[in-house]
């Protein structure tokens, strides 16, 4: 089942690691290698071992894989996450959908999926994520007050009426413009 695959494959560390860009998981092996590293550091090697020289078949489930490392590098969100917005079950049930639109499109389209089931993250918390830090470590290295970068990330305080020097300090720890940071509200 390729959920159970996707649950391994975030416990086993390769997620992270492909998350934060790692060449050695990003470009450094095949697809094949990857999964069978996994199995392997997840003790199910001897149930999902592909055999020498053996590799999968491309159909819904390898493109709707290909797609969700997509989408994962453009949206900034973890697996983790993005697994417990929607399932690969369920991408791969909304496939039909999707196997025809551009990969750009497509992406939007899970989206657009996600956000129908789960609150919108803020521009913020996903800065932070897509570098990895916690919060904790953001607040360090820009000298913002947890509590506060708390506030800002649950929306609980309006980032847009931020004092201009935290703002601006978020955004350089963030490697990012001040306006990145900002929540752009349908008024």
């Amino acid at each position: 089942n390729e959920d159970i695959i996707l649950k391994m494959f975030t416990v086993s560390g390769y997620a992270s690691r492909f998350e934060k860009g790692d060449p050695a998981v990003v470009s450094g092996m095949s697809g094949t290698e990857l999964f069978e590293r996994i199995m392997d550091k997840c003790g199910e090697y001897r149930y999902f071992h592909t055999g020498a020289g053996e590799t999968f078949e491309k159909n819904a489930p390898y493109d709707c894989g290909r797609l969700l490392a997509l989408f994962q590098w453009k949206s900034c969100m973890t697996y983790a996450s993005i697994l417990n917005a929607l399932s690969f079950a369920r991408l791969t049930a909304i496939y039909d959908e999707i196997r025809e639109l551009p990969m750009d499109e497509a992406c939007d389209h899970i989206d657009r999926k996600i956000r129908e089931r789960a609150p919108a993250a803020t521009k913020l918390q996903a800065y932070r994520k897509r570098l990895g830090l916690s919060q904790k470590e953001l607040a360090a290295f820009s000298g913002v007050n947890l509590r506060t970068l708390q506030q800002y990330e649950t929306g609980d305080k309006d980032i847009n009426r931020a004092a201009l020097d935290k703002v601006t300090s978020l955004s350089r720890t963030l490697y990012c413009s001040t306006s990145d940071l900002l929540e752009h509200k349908v008024i």
